[in-house]
């Protein structure tokens, strides 16, 4: 098992290094070596030293691997001459097609609930982002596209049938597996057909890819009353497919609502190369000061376990993502994870060594299945 690590900017650094930490500490736990990591640097620092913002082979390597973790990408001071950051990252969504951008919405006990509401202790829904499309098109490869004058800027969205079908029956065969784990299932298209021909379109590729779902429950939702309902009723959602930006703004409400941005794990995940970071930025007033929680960071290690049971058919390295899971979730409902981003007292560090107490208490696995945990 081969891994593209860019650690990157600020605290990408300190967050890789703990989800890395955790990750070997449950493949341990299922009998499974550690993974190979092949360490790229690529960001905004990396851009500052040398005029390159990753390195020249950077992307071949990245080809290379069974998948990427990205711990964080950019520096609010060092940007392009036209006003954008360093972003490599888009870059790599867009030559790797990573279409479907990933991003679990999960309340824990313990942890911040911004809503009164006592319903918003179930909140367990999934935003998926169409990740290479949408108005992100223009911000990638496709600056030729774009339209800059000393009077206007026009920026392009784009939907193609080709991504947008992959999309849809991605977000399908996702809101079936949940329902097969006892979730509701219910997949809701968000868009705005009623306004934008683009997304109109968008509405019309989900129904065709529809007719191949019928077990499937969904609805559909307006970007803007999505947002309203976001916070509104929560509980009521399960999977929300939505365009590139419309999920970049949902998946942040969303991730307000059950802490912070310190808990937004991320998948992007594409037709043979998965990426995997948390969805927070660099934070780089709290660089190397041990305080950033790490939480977002390891979650995504346990999405990349996932991906990468199915890709390589090793079972034994999803049970691994379970162990990690289960120990995040343990750790909150003993509260036992107290992150300085919920006005706790742990850095981390401290959450890092809590985490792996989690996992190291749990019974060893099997791969053949004698000793693995009851329930699990």
């Amino acid at each position: 098992m081969r891994i593209a690590l860019i650690k990157g900017d600020g605290i990408g650094v300190d967050v890789s290094e703990a989800a890395l930490a955790v990750l070997e500490a449950a493949l341990g736990k299922v009998g499974q070596d550690a993974p190979s990591c092949d360490e790229i640097r690529a960001g905004a620092g990396y851009f500052s030293e040398t005029g390159l913002d990753i390195e020249a082979d950077g992307e071949t390597r990245v080809d290379a691997a069974d998948a990427v973790f990205l711990g964080a990408i950019g520096l609010p001071s060092i940007r392009h001459t036209d006003g954008t950051e360093i972003s490599p990252h888009l870059r790599l969504r867009d030559t790797f097609g990573l279409y479907a951008g990933v991003r679990p919405v999960k309340a824990y006990p313990n942890a911040p609930q911004r809503l009164a509401d006592p319903r918003a202790a179930g909140i367990d829904l999934i935003i998926l982002r169409e990740s290479t499309e949408g108005l992100f098109y223009s911000a990638a490869t496709h600056k030729r596209s774009l339209v800059v004058t000393d009077d206007e800027v026009q920026d392009v969205l784009r939907i193609t049938r080709n991504t947008t079908t992959k999309l849809h029956t991605f977000a399908f065969n996702l809101a079936r597996k949940r329902r097969e784990r006892g979730k509701s299932g219910k997949l809701t298209c968000v868009d705005k057909a009623n306004v934008f021909t683009s997304l109109a379109f968008f509405r019309q590729l989900f129904d065709e890819v529809r007719h191949d779902f019928p077990d499937v429950p969904v609805g559909y939702n307006y970007v803007d009353a999505q947002a309203l309902d976001l916070v509104r009723k929560p509980w009521e959602f399960d999977v929300l497919v939505t365009e590139n930006m419309f999920g970049d703004i949902l998946s942040d409400l969303a991730g307000g609502l059950v802490g912070g941005m310190g808990m937004a794990a991320c998948a992007e995940i594409g037709d043979s190369t998965g990426l995997f970071q948390p969805a927070h930025g660099s934070a780089p007033d709290i660089m190397g000061q041990d305080k950033a929680n790490p939480l977002a960071a390891i979650l995504s290690g346990a999405l990349m376990l996932d991906y990468l049971s199915v890709k390589l058919d090793r079972p034994e390295l999803g049970d691994a993502g379970e162990l990690i899971n289960a120990a995040v979730e343990a750790g909150f409902r003993d509260n036992a994870l107290r992150p300085m981003e919920f006005g706790g007292d742990m850095g981390t560090r401290a959450i890092t060594r809590q985490v792996l107490s989690h996992i190291e208490k749990r019974p060893r696995i099997i791969v053949a299945g004698v000793s693995k945990q009851p329930g699990d």
